[in-house]
């Protein structure tokens, strides 16, 4: 399997997909309740998707049980990481140190063994993605810290689980959208039990319109992840996704009015120049 043009372009596309939902949370009052619901929403949408498609083969749901597992702890942790420090911190922390863990066990798990020009390419992006996000803001965050990098091995976690689901699966489609049925609701029910029916209702319900645009945002970014990985080698692609923390820093720019530091310039650079060596690896 080899990383093409196409795949490429497709990948970024999700990336753009993945930044937005994760800036939806951020921005919200109550991010374990609006994590929560996005999920819930997301595994509503997810109903009709699954009659279309139809169900995954059953060598596919050892692996999509056990995502739906590994996922709250993503959840926890997000949130976690979300509610004790900034998404220009967090973000970057969980999304490059990923792509690492996951070429690391790559070889191991999956099989696949990189070049070195794909090593240069993941550490490329992973370097560039933490130059955007990393300051001396993370010495004032150490619980955000620690969020962000646990969840950067659940991450990783799900992520060679999910690919290994999917290829078993022989259809990335039917897998995530399976996944996503049953994935929202162990998380969101905890939240839902803790917060109680009188403040959940209310919340959900005005929140609902947003919900939606992030579960498809996320549906949509991790359906293409899965797609990809059944083309190219799980670490390219895991590095390739992680440029939504630029298409972020971007976003953050042009619609913000943030500074485009020297830091920025650097990060952006090792992206571009990591992407291209993932393409040519």
């Amino acid at each position: 399997m080899t990383l093409t043009w196409p795949v490429v372009a497709a990948v970024l596309v999700g990336a753009l997909l993945h930044a937005s939902w994760n800036a939806l949370v951020k921005a919200s009052a109550d991010k374990a309740l609006d994590t929560a619901t996005i999920h819930v929403v997301g595994s509503l949408l997810a109903v009709p998707l699954i009659l279309l498609v139809g169900w995954p083969p059953a060598a596919a749901w050892p692996f999509i049980l056990a995502s739906a597992a590994i996922h709250i702890a993503y959840y926890i942790a997000l949130t976690g990481a979300y509610k004790h420090g900034d998404l220009g911190l967090t973000y970057p922390l969980m999304r490059g140190t990923a792509p690492l863990l996951v070429a690391l066990s790559a070889a191991t798990v999956l099989g696949e063994t990189l070049s070195p020009l794909s090593w240069a390419g993941v550490l490329g992006v992973s370097c560039g993605v933490l130059a955007l996000g990393l300051s001396r803001h993370a010495i004032d965050s150490p619980r955000a810290v620690a969020f962000a990098l646990a969840n950067a091995v659940v991450i990783a976690l799900y992520t060679v689980v999910d690919a290994l689901g999917a290829r078993a699966s022989g259809n990335a489609l039917q897998y995530v959208v399976a996944l996503f049925v049953i994935d929202g609701w162990p998380f969101a029910l905890i939240v839902f039990m803790r917060r109680g029916g009188p403040v959940v209702w209310p919340y959900v319900r005005a929140r609902w319109p947003i919900a939606a645009m992030g579960a498809a945002a996320s549906l949509g970014s991790y359906g293409i992840a899965l797609w990809a990985m059944t083309r190219a080698p799980v670490a390219t692609v895991a590095a390739l996704r992680e440029t939504s923390v630029l298409f972020a820093a971007l976003l953050g720019v042009w619609f913000l009015k943030e500074k485009f530091n020297a830091q920025r310039v650097a990060g952006t650079a090792a992206i571009v120049g990591g992407v291209m060596a993932l393409r040519m690896g």
